[in-house]
């Protein structure tokens, strides 16, 4: 299709999944740090915001290297998932992983930014007429950050469709299992006479991302537009 042979086609629908998953898993863990970081104070807050945003400034091959120490077969986690037939190494699963990782401090910062715009005034009023926390969350906190959450996942989904250091030292580059599109580029320019495949790839990368942004900011104009009614 379009050039693309069967090992191209299966590493755009794995980056599909992976990007899919990644933002699918992370969104309740982060809306939860977006929640404490931006509506609650305790100690070692400066800390934990520190340790969201740390892959936005670590080389993700670092990022890749300490969580293959992590989930390893030999590691703190790897060595626990194994007893449960949990493989995390050059599978599916570590590029998730690796995604998840890498694309969270982006998600928690967008959802950070739309909860610290909600006026908690609403939320107190709500909760004065017998509205419970999760009530009150669900009907008035979630609604009115609903934008900000769209643009979180948006920039999840997008970042993990450009994973590409973190993935390769956790799961591999193994083409039909971990190669994802950022890898099988970084094969064919490796490879003699692989430009033409590199570069049919990157195109379809960049229309990737570019569609994402194009729903993204779609769908935000017509919350916008239902907000104002």
């Amino acid at each position: 299709m379009f050039g693309l042979n069967d090992t191209d086609i299966r590493a755009i629908i794995l980056s599909l999944q992976v990007a899919g998953a990644a933002t699918i898993i992370t969104l309740p863990a982060g809306f939860f740090c977006a929640y404490l970081l931006a509506r609650t104070q305790f100690y070692g807050k400066i800390l934990f915001s520190g340790l969201i945003n740390l892959p936005l400034v670590l080389p993700p091959v670092v990022t890749g290297y300490l969580l293959l120490l992590l989930f390893g077969r030999s590691g703190w986690i790897g060595s626990m998932l194994e007893t449960m037939n949990i493989r995390i190494i050059f599978s599916l699963n570590g590029a998730i992983l690796a995604s998840s990782i890498v694309g969270f401090p982006l998600l928690v910062r967008a959802i950070r930014i739309g909860l610290e715009n909600v006026d908690p005034h609403l939320v107190q009023a709500a909760r004065t007429l017998g509205a419970g926390w999760f009530n009150s969350l669900f009907t008035v906190t979630i609604p009115l950050c609903d934008r900000a959450i769209l643009a979180g996942m948006s920039l999840m989904f997008a970042r993990s469709l450009g994973e590409f250091g973190a993935t390769i030292v956790l799961a591999g580059n193994i083409p039909g299992v971990t190669q994802t599109i950022p890898l099988a580029i970084f094969q064919y320019t490796t490879t003699p006479g692989g430009d033409r495949a590199a570069l049919l790839l990157c195109l379809v990368s960049i229309s990737l991302s570019l569609l994402v942004l194009i729903l993204s900011e779609t769908l935000n104009r017509r919350l916008a537009g239902r907000s104002a009614r």
